[in-house]
Formats: structure tokens, sequence, C-alpha cells
């Protein structure tokens, strides 16, 4: 699997990575909640398949139990993110997660995160998704800074779009950025080479749109008529290969608890970014099918 350095980290990481937001204990696979054991095989099938990169949450579930109880013994095969600003909130039927920035939580989520995972740091800490506003209020760099200091972390990071990206960039405070980008969602498509101009690491999540074209995406894919590019690719390999087309993308988180699905996107991903001739005409037929649809 290649390899890039994520930006001024030096973090030499795995194009893929791998996101846990899908072991949450409350999730359903094959009519089934996910057990332990489920998870715990992941885990450890993601390392023996060669990633090295593994991003979390502290409102993932049990994701970051499940990697304290069946990873931590593996610390030294993989770099580890978490995020921190969520808080998970029991609503009865459904749950939300409304942010918490304030410095009291985030220095108790940035503690409960390391016991859980069992390990002393973290090798990126970042914000889960806070505006500009939310950062200059609440100090939050500040939060950052003495938790590096503290060595809970070893570098810092955010999770973030526009209209917040640009603001936050020229900060010069984050050494990673996460940010969306798939063939469907093409908003930040040259923020990516902006930031990682600036030596900012990349991470990429939702590269494969879960898998196949969303339902809001569906009537772009068609529009673009994207299918007759795929000269005998899946829909998932030519979603995952156009996301690792793009020079910036350093790493591109998948959330997968099916085995299958991750050996389909090792396997898409062996086959390397598409052919410049084909990633250059899905761009061009994106960019024209958005303009004819809005």
């Amino acid at each position: 699997m290649r390899k890039q350095t994520l930006g001024r980290t030096g973090l030499v990481v795995t194009e893929l990575g791998y996101g846990t937001g899908q072991l949450r204990g409350d999730r359903i696979w094959n009519g089934r909640s996910i057990q332990p054991e489920q998870a715990g095989r992941m885990l450890n099938m993601v390392l023996d398949s060669g990633i090295n990169f593994i991003d979390t949450a502290n409102v993932y579930g049990r994701a970051e139990d499940y990697i304290g109880q069946f990873i931590s013994q593996r610390r030294s095969e993989y770099y580890l993110a978490t995020k921190c600003g969520c808080q998970l909130v029991n609503m009865g039927d459904h749950d939300e997660t409304p942010r918490n920035w304030t410095r009291a939580h985030l220095e108790e989520s940035i503690h409960n995160s390391l016991k859980r995972m069992k390990t002393d740091y973290v090798d990126l800490l970042q914000f889960h998704n806070p505006t500009f506003d939310d950062l200059e209020k609440y100090d939050l760099v500040r939060v950052m800074e003495d938790a590096r200091r503290a060595g809970k972390t070893r570098f810092v990071g955010i999770s973030t779009t526009v209209p917040d990206l640009p603001r936050i960039r020229a900060l010069g405070v984050f050494d990673v950025f996460q940010i969306p980008y798939s063939a469907l969602e093409r908003e930040h498509e040259a923020w990516l080479q902006t930031v990682a101009d600036a030596h900012i690491g990349t991470i990429i999540r939702g590269g494969v749109a879960k898998g196949a074209p969303a339902k809001t995406g569906s009537d772009l894919w068609e529009h673009a008529r994207l299918d007759d590019l795929l000269d005998g690719m899946s829909r998932m390999d030519f979603m995952l290969r156009f996301t690792l087309s793009h020079p910036a993308a350093h790493t591109t988180i998948v959330a997968t608890i099916n085995p299958d699905h991750l050996q389909d996107n090792l396997a898409a991903a062996e086959k390397g970014p598409l052919p410049i001739e084909t990633y250059e005409e899905a761009k061009r037929r994106l960019s024209q099918a958005e303009q004819e649809l809005t």
C-alpha cells in the first residue's frame, strides 16, 4: 500500500486509514448488533492488512473501548487519532451529539479517551467540527496546546469544512485537517491542495460515499454518465480510486465492519489512482453536471 507523509507531522501514513464510526456497540450488521469479538477481529484485520492509521472519536460508541481492549498491545504498529468536542446525549429513541467546547468537558473527554484506549497519548488530537467563532470564543487553541505540552498528543488537528476552513487554515496552528471529499462531494477539491501546500496534513472522510452513490448524489452520478468511465470497475472501486487520485489526499479513512468490504477497499487501493485521463474526464463531466443540475 502506498504511503504519504501527513504534512508537517512527518508521520508516514498508509493511503487507506480506518475509521471506527461503524464500531458502535448499537450498530446492526447482518441483522445483529455488533459484538465485541467482531470489533476485535475487524481491528486486528485492519492492522494485519498493513493499514497504519486509525481514526476514532469520543462519541463513536464503544469504539475507543474496543481499541483499548483488542489492539492496545499493538500500539507501536499504528498511528492513533481521536476527536473531542462532541457530547453524546441520550434522547430516548435516538442519540444526539451536540457540541460542548468548555475546557472542563474537553479535558475530561481527552482523559477518558486515553483511559479507554489504554494509551498515554494519541498521535493526533482533533477538534470535532468547531466553527471559527467557537475557536475564538472558547480559546480552543490554548486547550489543544496545553494537551500537547502535557504529552497527551503529539500533533493537533481539526475536522472542518467551508466556510470556516479558510479562516482556520490562516491561523497556522493546526497540523492536520480532516475534510470531506469524493466524486460526489467536490466542494473542497481545490482547498485540499491549498491546505497541503501549507504543509498541513490532510485526512479525507467520506471518500467512497458509503460504497456507492448515495441517494442525494445519484442524480449527479447519472447525469455525469460516470458509469461510462467504469471500464470494468465497480462503482465503489471508482469512488475510492477517484478520491485517492487527488494528489493532496494524504490518507483516506474508510469505515466498515464488514471484512469483505475491507478487502474490496484494499483491492481497489492496490490498483492505484485512476488513470489521469479518466480522473480528469470524470471531473469535467461532474462539473458540467453540477452546473446543469443547479
